[in-house]
């Protein structure tokens, strides 16, 4: 299958060296290639340089983690900030240790940034027993998801030269976690784990069976879709949720995609927005429009939430009916929705609110995000903040103007029939959201096609494009 390498790419040989520290074309870097250590003559080391490199990589990763999904980010903007993060790695690496040592005084308050820039310097300078610190540490930390995702996006970073011998000892270590991260490592690089997924997929941890399972659906292992339907009936329910993700992006549209719909409905928000996104490309029309009926249904009930107003006119932007862009525009008077009701019509029509001049000129006054209020419970960022405030006189004068030539019937994404040609175009050239709807959609219209991650260092997503440009 085009696009899945084998395993052997990454861990062909658990006790080779790197090659040469020059990456090859496509590598996660956005700047200038990683030093090889003790090249070019020792200077003198100033640490207050060196702390800047280390605190300005932590929280630029921290950063990435928000406009990786954000709705006004492109994979431009995203290549820069990489370039950032790559220019103080760099400088880490020019300190050697005394940048490891700069690291390790910021654990006390590790998030994903710190384990993440931490983990980069374990596997570029091969230092096991620092990556065998940060994978006991993880676990440990008070917010261990964060950590999980410093320490694995430092196996997404750098190239797979990096991880030759690293992923084979993972895949086959003793604690769950390290299982875990040498399938993520796989995931990543859409590199097949061969035999190992099978297994993993049985391993007694649910961490590993979730992530074997994610692996299998990234890299297309079709070959694996009974193992997915068999999961659904795991009893963890993570587990159950990554099993149906899997099935369904292997081609399964029973009960796997019903258990999506229902965590649409149903779930935590961010689990319910990954699910509701899945599920409507997946979906067949009929399908596709009771969903997004019985989420209509919910939002209007008299104890709706606002989230449940935020999950609904999602779905209308991913069904892709014209029909509902009137009804869209309306909600664009309210401030409650004005928003989400603008990116779920940016969606269907393909217009660009800030390129097309259809923003307001001001914003509504409104209550600040998060709350200033010590004893509001609600601390995250509002999912909206990054969209633009559409104004809806110009809205709907766009509309009048470009309405004859939107395709009379089917579903639309970013103005356009559901269908591969859209979904390149968006990849190459859409925002993070709906590039990640695009991948999805690529992925369900040609089961076994390896997941396009548009999470990836920005060089690399930009020669899997090269790549699958030449191969169509």
């Amino acid at each position: 299958m085009r696009g899945r390498r084998s395993i052997a790419c990454i861990a062909h040989n658990p006790m080779q060296a790197p090659p040469s520290p020059t990456p090859p074309s496509g590598t996660p870097t956005g700047g200038p290639a990683p030093r090889p250590p003790g090249a070019g003559a020792r200077r003198p080391i100033i640490p207050a340089i060196v702390q800047q490199h280390a605190e300005e990589a932590s929280f630029l990763r921290e950063l990435r983690t928000r406009l990786v999904r954000a709705p006004h980010v492109g994979l431009l903007q995203l290549g820069r900030l990489d370039e950032r993060i790559e220019a103080h790695l760099d400088g880490l690496r020019v300190a050697g240790d005394d940048g490891t040592a700069r690291l390790l005084t910021l654990l006390d308050d590790a998030g994903t940034g710190v384990v993440f820039a931490l983990a980069v310097r374990a596997l570029e300078t091969r230092d096991a027993a620092l990556l065998e610190r940060l994978l006991a540490l993880v676990p440990a930390l008070a917010d261990d998801d964060a950590g999980w995702r410093g320490l694995t996006s430092a196996l997404g970073w750098v190239p797979a030269t990096t991880l030759q011998g690293v992923v084979t000892r993972l895949l086959t270590a003793a604690a769950p976690h390290a299982r875990a991260a040498g399938l993520v490592a796989c995931r990543l690089h859409r590199v097949d784990p061969g035999q190992a997924l099978a297994r993993a997929i049985a391993d007694p941890a649910p961490r590993v069976r979730g992530e074997a399972l994610r692996c299998a659906s990234a890299v297309g292992r079709l070959d694996m879709l009974g193992a997915a339907k068999a999961a659904i009936a795991d009893g963890d329910p993570a587990t159950v949720f990554e099993a149906a993700w899997a099935a369904v992006l292997l081609g399964e549209r029973g009960a796997a995609w019903q258990v999506l719909a229902h965590a649409a409905q149903h779930s935590a928000p961010a689990q319910a927005a990954r699910a509701l996104m899945l599920a409507m490309a997946a979906a067949q029309p009929d399908e596709a429009s009771d969903l997004a009926r019985r989420l209509s249904a919910a939002a209007q009930g008299t104890q709706a939430a606002p989230r449940a107003w935020s999950r609904m006119l999602d779905a209308l932007g991913l069904l892709g009916d014209a029909r509902f862009v009137p009804w869209l525009v309306d909600r664009m008077a309210d401030p409650r929705l004005a928003r989400r009701a603008g990116q779920a019509w940016c969606w269907i029509t393909g217009a660009d609110l800030a390129a097309d001049d259809l923003e307001a000129r001001s914003a509504p006054e409104r209550a600040p995000q998060p709350s200033d209020d010590p004893d509001d419970e609600e601390v995250a960022i509002d999912d909206d903040e990054d969209l633009p405030w559409p104004d809806p006189a110009r809205v709907a004068a766009w509309w009048e103007r470009h309405a004859s030539a939107m395709p009379a019937s089917g579903r639309l994404f970013a103005g356009a029939p559901f269908g591969r040609e859209v979904a390149h175009r968006v990849l190459a050239d859409g925002t993070q959201r709906m590039r990640a709807h695009a991948a999805l959609l690529l992925a369900v219209l040609q089961p076994g096609t390896p997941l396009f991650a548009v999470a990836a260092p920005a060089p690399r997503q930009r020669q899997w494009l090269r790549d699958e440009g030449a191969g169509r």
